[in-house]
């Protein structure tokens, strides 16, 4: 479809539009043109659908953070209440954003002791590498303040061992 300025000025009972209407047409088309372009660009580009797609499975993967914490891994919520849910809602980009920088920092403590031990750890293979895993954490809801308040200021060191744990 084409757009033209004569199609866009409305006649008859729509006559009454104002200019913002107007406007809001006109952006609207903008908005269809912009994306038509940006569509054969990313059918003519391998780098931009392999950006795409990079960013996509990193939004993938923050959705699927964001289901486990809800639902503790059970597959459910547990309080049926909408502002129980809400509420629940509500902490979670705090958590999520506690659960990426951890990992990040020691995911960058991983790599210093890599590097120390003169293993290559290539810069292009660490842009691939995503904060946003959860398997070591228990989400259980188990929180011991006290043994958190004994050890604060510190990190805990890595897990040098070759046997995997699970949480």
């Amino acid at each position: 479809m084409i757009w033209s300025p004569v199609a866009a000025v409305p006649t008859g009972p729509r006559a009454a539009l104002c200019e913002d209407d107007l406007d809001s047409l006109a952006l609207q088309e903008l908005g269809r043109i912009e994306r038509t372009l940006f569509m054969l660009d990313w059918l003519e580009s391998p780098q931009l659908r392999q950006l795409c797609h990079a960013g996509l499975n990193k939004s993938e993967q923050r959705h699927a953070l964001a289901q486990v914490i809800c639902t503790f891994k059970q597959g459910r919520i547990a309080d049926r209440v909408p502002d129980a849910q809400q509420f629940q809602d509500s902490g979670l980009n705090p958590v999520i954003a506690a659960i990426v920088h951890w990992n990040s920092t020691y995911l960058a403590d991983a790599v210093d002791h890599l590097r120390s031990e003169r293993h290559a750890v290539p810069a292009e293979l660490l842009a691939h590498t995503s904060p946003l895993t959860w398997e070591h954490i228990g989400f259980s809801g188990d929180f011991l303040w006290d043994r958190a308040a004994a050890t604060a200021g510190q990190r805990r060191p890595l897990n040098l061992s070759r046997e995997r744990m699970v949480a």
